[in-house]
């Protein structure tokens, strides 16, 4: 079938950044490769099996390092983290930069206001203009095609009021598509909806991983909250 957005390229002598990694696609698919590159609005993918590809960046819903964790020989009961993702007007407001933006927002999209603090300070440290290596912008962190998908438009995605509302919209949209539960919620928003379907839970990726241990430490969450299971 004919790709228009996806143009294979003989090996080049261009230097790629990162190396092992797993891209994962609006459209469900993935591909592992050997580096890549963020050219502008396209992604340079240095293949495994030799030469390169270019997509869009509209296409590419997550780059994760390829990495995962060693499965534990007999895994033990689940002590579940107890935390309220949805608004409530008793929970006080974040003592954090842009804290009156992250309540009013939080509430507008019934979220608690901790949780969107958390998740801006793991993706960006409150910082509006962050561009990540992997194409992810602002203080949400969003990519190109998730930008779009919330509806923000070429220079949007640095106005931290856009951005934290698009970035909360997400974060509400998967609460609700997984019934509450916080580490499929936040493992989502890290490695795509897509991925914690097929893994039926928490995927094994290392940074995935790490990444929910951040969020539950700022959050205050207990030490057994870490070991989370991957999906069967």
């Amino acid at each position: 079938m004919r790709r228009l957005w996806i143009l294979y390229l003989a090996l080049s002598s261009l230097p790629l950044s990162a190396s092992a990694e797993l891209v994962i696609f609006t459209d469900g698919g993935f591909l592992k490769v050997a580096d890549f590159q963020v050219e502008g609005d396209r992604l340079r993918l240095g293949l495994k099996s030799g030469g390169q590809m270019v997509v869009s960046m509209l296409r590419v819903d997550r780059i994760l390092e390829d990495a995962s964790t060693e499965p534990e020989p007999t895994p033990e009961p689940l002590e579940l983290p107890t935390f309220q993702l949805d608004f409530d007007p008793a929970q006080p407001r974040p003592t954090t930069p842009y804290a009156e933006l992250i309540y009013d927002t939080a509430e507008r999209h019934a979220l608690n206001p901790a949780l969107l603090a958390a998740v801006a300070r793991a993706e960006s440290a409150f910082d509006p203009r962050a561009i990540s290596h992997k194409g992810a912008q602002g203080l949400m962190q969003l990519m190109p095609a998730t930008a779009e998908r919330f509806g923000l438009e070429g220079s949007e995605v640095f106005e931290p009021a856009k951005n934290l509302d698009a970035g909360a919209r997400y974060l509400s949209w998967l609460n609700r598509r997984f019934d509450g539960d916080l580490p499929r919620v936040l493992a989502a928003y890290n490695a795509g909806e897509g991925t914690v379907d097929r893994y039926g839970g928490v995927p094994p990726y290392r940074e995935t991983r790490g990444y929910l241990k951040r969020i539950y430490r700022d959050l205050g969450l207990d030490e057994a909250s870490f070991r989370i299971p991957a999906g069967s």
